[in-house]
C-alpha cells in the first residue's frame, strides 16, 4: 500500500512494476536499448539496469535505474544519457531518471539475450 503522495510505505519494496499498458512503453524500452554501459556490450535495458518504467496519463516518464557497481565510473553520466534517449520519442511531455542502489544490481537480473551475448549461457 502506498501513501496518497505515491511514496512507498514502511517495508514496501521502492521498485514497482512498470507501465506496460502506456501506448509510449515500448518506444522508451527501445529507446533505453539504445544506451550501453562502456564497459560492457550489451544495453543497459537487457543487462536489468532498468528497474522500472512509469508513464503517468500526461506523458511524464519516469525511470528508476542502477548501476553494475556503486563505483561505477559513468554514475554521474548514465542517468542523463537514458534522460537524452527517451526525450526525443514522440508524444513524451518530460523525463526523470532516478538512481537506486535498491536492490544492488546482480548477474541475475540480465535477459537471456545479455546473458547470451555475454557468454553466460
Amino acid at each position: 500500500m502506498m501513501n496518497s503522495d505515491a511514496t512507498p510505505m514502511e517495508g514496501e519494496p521502492l521498485i514497482r512494476p512498470s507501465d506496460t499498458e502506456h501506448p509510449l512503453h515500448d518506444s522508451v524500452v527501445e529507446a533505453c536499448r539504445t544506451v550501453f554501459d562502456p564497459e560492457i556490450p550489451v544495453n543497459i535495458y537487457d543487462l536489468g539496469l532498468i528497474y522500472t518504467i512509469n508513464i503517468n496519463p500526461e506523458s511524464e516518464v519516469k525511470v528508476t535505474m542502477t548501476l553494475t557497481a556503486p563505483g561505477c565510473p559513468v554514475a554521474g553520466d548514465m542517468p542523463g544519457w537514458v534522460a537524452e534517449a527517451i526525450e526525443p520519442i514522440p508524444g513524451v511531455k518530460h523525463v526523470e531518471v532516478d538512481l537506486t542502489w535498491d536492490p544492488p544490481w546482480g548477474m541475475e537480473m540480465m535477459s537471456d539475450e545479455a546473458r547470451l551475448e555475454l557468454g553466460f549461457m
